[in-house]
Order: structure tokens, then sequence, then C-alpha cells
């Protein structure tokens, strides 16, 4: 690794220590900028914002444009938390089409503030530089640039020497490659707040400053569900019922009094700022080098200089009153930025520092925002948490956020935000939070390689099969706090260790990696290494038999009076059923987007046991994907307490356990080790729920309950499985399919062939900005009675959809992973989804939602009539468009038909 002389740094050292003195003068020039509104307390709003930063002005701003009476607070001016010091930069592109939508929101706000106010908005639009030093670095960018196309974003591919032209000071030997957004910029942190709050206050709203709120009061609700009722302030009260959270690092501190609580964990984060030097001058992009961790920010004729290291200075809280505060550098800390950036811009190093900024900043476990509704407490919602980003993201997720306040759900697929994503048992655990925020700040600007896994934070909740997952060869994936297997080493065993925090704060580095040096194996953007493996175990359950753990799948009961009458409203689907009927369906928003799909089984009271319990009249047992268990909780039980139903939720989701075994070989091997005879197809016809006894020995057995349902296509049987049970039953079921050919296979070969077949994979192809209709779900749809969303699906069947759902294949052995461009007659139409390896079709496959470019609607037809072709790192491949799948179009091997 490059490092500066030890004369060089000394000489560096001295003058960072030395320049100290206009943090003042930018701490006072915020402060005399910073707006101040003279408006007294009112006495009652219809929303609250604590936070004057970038997220609270941006919200306050938002809700007023839409004729909300919203008041915001700030404890002491506004920008004085971590806004007044962050570095400001905006980028356009980002590896997720949901990012990209709220950046570019945040651009066409800050392109239009002064002419809308009257005020500048700070931005300037001086294009921006992403440095490559290595052949994969360069393919991420193709990615990116290829995504771009989709939304209009101007990016071209450069070599070292074409970067250099662009910023003529960076030496063209330090670098293999670069990426050019000229649409990239910077904005004032302090001017975008003050025409944000200025237009704010032109459209009813109130700021008012040196104002601490001390209390968030609660009450009550009829069914016993805590809500907001008003703020208490050192300036009097303040009556509404909606809160947002937008206080930054302090987003934590202010919930916790009402046993709420919040990943977030506050860090140290700096940059320095160089004398005037020879060459810079504003409209000189920025740069982003991802290998070496650092950015470059163009202030006049300086550059600001800055990046996320591997040992950040962890905080355990920020005082309340940090205004305007900065701590001292730690070198040792930052000067591995300082080797970077020399080495990419030698006149760097000679340039002098002017001064540096180190303030405080909030992070979270996979660094995104927090936002949201607060699922435990009515009204109060979340924008906190955002990064170091808050400045390029506020805009956007303001935005999002006025219209979950106002209409009960955002326009766009907000999950990876969306504070629900983690569970209760993680947002309590701090340690989990720490160990989490820790790594996703260091690994801030990694590659984002399609099959990384987190080090840390792992073996966070385990399901009752893990050890013996291990000892087959798994090799463990995290989600959702959960360890799952992603696939099975023949003949290796990988454990996950405890995390090392990469050899820093006195925790000696790991010498067990062989987990990490198995996971490196996937870090290409080509075919893993362990793309054959995976391939049999996918193929296995084509032709004999697989088995899946599916234990962190949610795993929820709906009982009480009102039970009917809630499932009826919360999902699309049929379920006036008989009783033991399994239904595929989705619950819906208000827009007809889906916010989960779930397979729901009509049940009636049983024995009292964890998969069979005891409740009056009839019940359902819904069951959902496991990455999104809370969320799927949450949307349920937010229903339940809207429509004020007398209803229940129970979960079982830790205590049973899931085995899904699918092949043709299944039903004879789980009927070696059950007298319920599997072939009765009225006993258990496709779709259906039993309850059967396994037998265990001849002496012993237990009692599970069985779907027949498959999520791969094949003939298949899911048992749920208490918890005490799950060992013995798993080793029943793979002694009775040895001779069968029974094999484990993880999540990596369930999601290939769930793909090939057809099936959704939510988050991906179906998210809540995705109705059924245009997701090819039209029937999970009933005709008749009410259900949330109905009236945006009713119309959609009568007038048609602007996009639709199509599959891809390719006949060229090319990899695809999702975020590729797809062009339908030259022209593009859309970006895949999700992209996998069909290994029974041995083809490429992916899912895309095709769109008009005039426009217009999108039906069967205008897909069918179309030559597409999609984008893979720059180039173009030809594509086959189906409107269905095209593997088992009659659906006869889920029915057990095998020719």
């Amino acid at each position: 690794m490059f490092r500066l002389g030890k004369q060089s740094f000394t000489k560096f050292k001295d003058q960072l220590s030395g320049q100290r003195s206009l943090v003042g003068r930018i701490s006072s020039e915020l402060s005399k900028r910073s707006l101040s509104s003279g408006s007294a307390l009112p006495e009652s709003a219809d929303v609250v914002i604590i936070g004057g930063g970038s997220a609270g002005c941006n919200t306050l701003y938002q809700l007023t444009k839409r004729g909300i009476r919203a008041v915001l607070l700030e404890q002491a001016k506004l920008t004085a938390g971590t806004t007044w010091h962050t570095a400001g930069l905006v980028w356009r592109l980002r590896p997720n089409d949901v990012e990209i939508k709220l950046l570019a929101a945040t651009r066409n706000l800050l392109m239009s503030l002064e002419e809308e106010t009257g005020y500048n908005s700070g931005w300037i639009n001086n294009g921006g530089l992403f440095i490559s030093h290595s052949d994969e670095r360069l393919d991420e960018y193709k990615r990116l640039a290829t995504l771009g196309k989709c939304f209009g974003i101007e990016s071209e591919i450069l070599t070292p020497h074409e970067a250099q032209k662009v910023f003529p000071l960076l030496d063209p030997a330090a670098f293999t490659g670069a990426l050019y957004s000229p649409g990239d910029g910077v904005v004032d942190p302090a001017m975008m707040c003050t025409a944000l709050t200025k237009a704010a206050l032109a459209n009813g709203g109130t700021v008012v400053e040196d104002c601490t709120a001390t209390k968030i009061v609660t009450g009550e609700n009829l069914l016993g569900v805590k809500d907001v009722r008003g703020i208490v302030t050192n300036k009097g009260t303040i009556r509404t019922n909606t809160v947002v959270n937008a206080t930054g690092v302090w987003g934590r501190d202010l919930i916790e009094p009402l046993g709420v609580h919040l990943p977030l964990i506050p860090m140290k984060h700096a940059y320095v700022i160089s004398e005037t030097m020879e060459g810079v001058h504003q409209m000189l992009p920025n740069i982003r080098d991802h290998d070496y961790s650092i950015y470059f920010r163009i202030q006049g004729k300086s550059i600001c200089m800055g990046g996320y290291e591997n040992n950040p200075v962890l905080l355990d809280r920020v005082p309340n009153d940090f205004h305007f505060g900065l701590y001292d550098l730690d070198y040792s800390v930052f000067d591995t930025h300082i080797q970077g950036a020399v080495k990419l811009c030698p006149e760097f190093g000679t340039a002098g520092i002017k001064s540096t900024i180190c303030g405080p900043e909030s992070f979270t476990p996979d660094h995104k925002p927090l936002m949201g509704p607060d699922p435990l407490i009515n009204g109060l919602f979340h924008n906190c948490g955002f990064n170091s980003a808050g400045m390029m993201l506020g805009a956007g997720c303001a935005e999002q956020l006025a219209q979950w306040i106002i209409h009960d759900r955002p326009d766009l697929h907000m999950f990876a935000y969306d504070v629900r994503r983690f569970s209760p048992k993680q947002k309590k655990a701090v340690n989990w939070a720490t160990e989490r925020s820790h790594e996703a700040y260091a690994k801030n600007y990694s590659i984002v390689f399609p099959h990384d896994e987190p080090l840390a934070g792992r073996n966070f909740t385990v399901d009752p099969f893990h050890k013996q997952m291990i000892q087959h060869g798994a090799v463990m994936e995290e989600r959702h706090g959960w360890e799952r297997p992603g696939y099975f080493l023949p003949e290796d065993t990988v454990v996950v260790q405890s995390y090392d925090w990469y050899g820093y704060y006195d925790y000696p580095k790991n010498t067990n990696t062989n987990y990490e040096e198995t996971l490196k194996k996937d870090y290409t953007f080509g075919f893993p290494e362990h793309h054959d493996l995976i391939g049999e175990e996918a193929l296995t359950c084509r032709q004999e038999a697989a088995m899946f753990n599916l234990s962190y799948f949610s795993k929820l009961f709906l009982t009480g009076s009102q039970a009917k009458e809630a499932v009826e409203w919360i999902f699309a689907g049929d379920l006036n059923k008989p009783i033991n009927k399994t239904v595929y369906t989705c619950a819906l928003n208000k827009r007809g987007g889906v916010e989960t799909d779930v397979t729901i089984s009509v049940v009636e009271s049983g024995q009292g046991e964890l998969h069979d319990p005891i409740f009056k009249g009839r019940g359902y047992y819904i069951v959902a994907g496991g990455a999104s268990a809370y969320h799927t909780k949450s949307h349920i039980w937010a229903a339940i307490q809207e429509k004020a139903l007398r209803a229940v939720v129970t979960d079982h989701t830790e205590e049973l356990g899931v085995l899904s075994v699918q092949g043709p070989k299944s039903r004879e091997i789980i009927q070696k080790i059950t007298d319920f005879d599997l072939s009765d197809e009225e006993k258990l016809p496709p779709n259906s729920t039993a309850i059967l006894s396994i037998q265990i020995n001849p002496f012993y057995k237990c009692n599970v309950r069985i779907l027949r349902v498959s999520f791969v296509g094949e003939l298949g049987y899911e048992l749920h499985i208490p918890e005490e049970s799950c060992n013995d039953v798993y080793n029943a079921l793979m002694k009775a399919g040895y001779k069968e050919g029974l094999r484990n296979a993880g999540y990596r070969a369930l999601y290939s062939l769930s793909s090939e077949k057809g099936y959704h994979l939510w988050g991906y192809d179906l998210r809540s900005d995705d109705t059924p209709v245009e997701a090819n779900l039209g029937f999970t749809c009933r005709k008749r009675g009410d259900y949330q969303g109905r009236a945006a699906i009713d119309r959609q069947l009568e007038n048609g959809v602007s996009k639709r759902l199509a599959f891809f294949t390719l006949n060229e052995q090319v990899p695809i992973w999702g975020l590729e461009a797809v062009y339908r007659n030259g022209e593009i139409v859309g970006h895949l989804r999700r992209g996998e390896y069909g290994y029974t079709l041995q083809k490429p496959i992916g899912q895309a939602y095709i769109t008009r470019k005039d426009g217009d609607y999108v039906t069967n037809e205008y897909i069918k009539s179309g030559h597409y072709q999609i984008e893979i790192m720059g180039k173009l491949h030809e594509a086959q468009c189906h409107l269905r799948s095209p593997f088992d179009p009659k659906g006869e091997r889920i029915l057990g038909i095998y020719k």
C-alpha cells in the first residue's frame, strides 16, 4: 500500500492542526444565514417535524406544498446538527432503480428551487467522476451506466487519459478507468435549507428555532395501541397527531422514552479542505474513488477530501447541545485517506490544508435511512439515519414521506428505507446494530456484488436446523437477522466466525477465514465458482427430490371473532374456502400495490400444539417470505387497527421450523415416515393443508402441519414442525430419502427454480409499486367483495396498464443479475428487476416490467410483437420475450404429472 514518507506526513499534520480557524467562521456564517422565523409556538398542527436539518427542512417543504399545516421545531438554529458540515455531494447513479429516482427528485428540486422561491438553492452542476482500479470495478460502473440509460442519465466510461482531460490534476497512471456523469453536482446546505424554509413559510408552514422537544405525548386508542397526542417543548405544548422524527444523530435518543428503538449509531466522519490549488475551479467534477474509499468535493479553488475508513470513531451518544460542533481530527484514522488522495492526485499532497471538518453523523446497519411509520406508535414517523447522504437523498425521501403521511403509502417501493425492515429484536440489539453499522460504513464504497454477505452481526437468529445445516456443508446467508443456507458444499464445513472488526479496536483478526474466502469466490459479475454446484441442487430438485430449509419464513395465525372480516379486507384473494384449503394471494395498499404475497390456509381449532393451536371459530394460517417478515406482520396489524376489527395476530415464526421437500420423489420419501395417505387427492389435494404424524422411530411419533404447496413448480410439500421435534424430523427425512437421491438445497437454487417457473419474489419482480394486474397476478384478486386497493385494481382491469411483467431468456451463456436494460425494437422499455440462471432451461432468465415511450397501455400484443435485446456490460444480446415462463407452461409437474 502506498504511504506518505514520514517527513511529508509530519508536514501534512502540521498544516492540519494549524488551520482550524475556518471552522469557527463556517459555524458563524451558517448561524447567521440560518432562518429565524420569530414564530411563536402554535397551539396545534397537522404535523410537527422535530429537527431542522436537511431531512426536516425538506419534509416541511414537501408537506406545506401539499397544503398540510406543518410546524418544524429546531432546538438550536437550522442546520445546527450535522447538516451544516456536510460535504453536500449529489450523485445520480446507484445500483438500484428506486435510489436513482430519489436522487433525481432531489436534483430536480435543487435546479428549480430558485425559480420557485427566489432563493438560490446552492446547487452547482459540475459533474462527477467515479474512479476504477480494477476490471471488476469497471464492470460495476458499466452496470451503473446501463441502468442509468433506463432513466435518461447521461454517462460514459473513460480511459485514464480521457478522465485526466476532464480533471487535469489526476495521475492517469494511478487508475485503470472511470465513469463520467456530467449531471452530478454539489449543494450548499445552508442555502438549500434557507430556500426550502422560505418556500414552506410562504405555503403556510411554521419554523420555531431554539425550541427543544422534551417529550412526545402519547395516549391509547380503543384497541389499546399507543398514538401521538402532542409535544411538550421548552416553549410550551403543541397538539398534534403526527410527529416526524428528523433529528439525525439524536433520532434514537428522542424516542427511547416511548419504549421505541432505532438501530442508529453515531460516528465521527471527517474531511479536510485544501488551500487554494492552481488548476482547481468550481466546474471541475467531484470524484469518488471507491477502491481507495475517498471522495473529492470541489469547493471554489479548493478540494474537500474525505472517505470511509475501516476504523471510524464510534460514538455512544452526541450531547444535545452539540450545535455547530466539531471534533479534533484523529490522524491515525484519517491517514489512509491521505495516502489514496495523494496517489490519485499528487498535487493535493503539496497544497496544504486550510481547515478540517470532523463532525458526528448517523449510520445504520445497512447504510440506508430509517423512514416511515413506527409500527408501535400510531402517528410517529421517522426520517433520519441518512449515513452522510442526507443532502443527496433528502428531497427525494421527503417527497416520499409526505406521500406516506398523507396517503398512507409512498409512490415508490421504499422497503429498503422502511424502518419496518428491521424486527423489534434487531432494533433493540445495540451491539448487533453497532457491528453491522461499522461494517456497512467500512464497506460503503465496496463493489456491490450480487451475492455478497455481511460478516458482522451474524448468528443473531438461528433456526432449529442450524447445526445440521452447517454439518451438511451449508454456506450460510443472512436475511432479516436470520441465518439461512445459500448452498451446500459437498466436502467442506464452513462456519461463520464472530465479527473481528477488521482487526481494529483491540480485536484480533480471525484466523479461520474459510467463510470469508468462500464468499470471495462469488465476487464476480461472471458465473461464480459455485455456479455448477448450485445447478446440481436445482436439477436434483427437478429430477429426484431436494429439501429446502424455509424456517425463517414468517408464520402467523390470524384468529378472533372478526378474523374472516380481517382477511377479506386485507387480502385480495377469495378466502371463502373450505377448511384446510390453501390460497396464494396478495395484500395490497390503497394504490393497489403489493405489500406482501402470502399463502393462507383456512384452518379450524386444533389440539393446542404450536402448529395446530386452539381458538374459537375459523382461523387463518399465513406464511410469507422471511426477508420482509416484520413488514408483513406490521401491514396486517395496521389494517386490523385501521378497521378496529376484533382479530388477533399470533407470531410463531421462531417456534416452528419448516422443511420443504420438492421434486418427483417427494411424495414417496415422506410417505415412508407417515401413515397419512399422501396420494389421496381428497385428503391432501394441491394447495391444501393437514395435520399428520411423522414416525421418528418405532416408539415415537410427532405431529406436524403439512402444506401441499411449491415455490419451485414441482410436486412438493412443506412440513411445519414444532421446534422440539425439528431435529428428529430432519433426520428421519434424510434417512427416508437416502436411496431416492434426496439432497439439501439452498436459497440460491430455490430462487433459480422459482424464477425458471415464473414465480414472483417480493422486493424484486413484485413490489409495493406493482399491482397484481401489472405482475400477471390478476387471478389472485377476487371479483366479489371489497378489499384494500380494489378500486385501483378495478380501474386497471377496465382500462389497461401502463407496464406489464414479461420474461426474457438468452441463448448466449451470459450471466444476468438484474438492472440490465431491456430494448424493444431499439428503444429502452425497461430494465430487468431480477436475473437468474435457469438450469433446466439451460439459459439465463430474467423478469422486467415493459413500458411504452408514448405512455400508452401495454398489451400482450404489444409485448409479443417486439424484437428484444438485453444490454449487459454495455453490450447488446439477443433475447426471447415470453408472456409467461417457458418452463412447464401447463403446470403439470406441480400436480405430480411427469412425462
